[in-house]
């Protein structure tokens, strides 16, 4: 049931994954003058960095999570990782893809460069990691068995 429930978590989180690293890399991207050196808009970059946060705080809740289902990570970095071998196979069709799916416009934009950049495929690589641990494969019972009884020694 785990393992179902982790299956879910992770194709629910995929796109959140996605699209919100994209929307607040746009919204950063649109409220600073880079040639200027200065915030323009103060309110929409403590939003988007707020966003970039949230989406890193997941990230790092589902690679640290002892509890979590490997599938929750495997998911979408298996979705991160094969959008971005897809790009270098056929950057062009790939970059299509963004316009064909809702919603349209800046975000589009988002989705491009950070695939282009490889911020995806790094995200994918870091949600790849907790699935090679054993002990998320197995359940909590499994590892209270597993653990020695340390203090059994002692009572002799």
């Amino acid at each position: 049931m785990r393992h179902a429930f982790g299956l879910v978590l992770g194709v629910v989180l995929t796109p959140a994954l996605l699209y919100g690293a994209a929307w607040g890399y746009v919204q950063a991207g649109q409220s600073f003058d880079g040639s200027g050196q200065e915030i323009t808009d103060r309110t929409r970059i403590y939003g988007a960095f707020a966003l970039l946060a949230a989406v890193g705080l997941v990230m790092g809740v589902i690679i640290v999570a002892r509890w979590a289902s490997p599938l929750v990570s495997l998911v979408p970095a298996l979705a991160l990782l094969g959008l971005s071998a897809s790009f270098l196979v056929d950057p062009g069709r790939v970059l299509d893809l963004p316009g064909k799916v809702p919603p349209s416009g800046d975000m589009d934009f988002g989705l491009r460069m950070l695939l282009g950049s490889g911020v995806y495929a790094m995200m994918g690589f870091a949600l790849l990691m907790p699935t090679w641990a054993p002990r998320r494969w197995g359940s909590a019972r499994d590892e209270e068995a597993a653990e020695p009884e340390y203090y059994s020694a002692v009572e002799r």
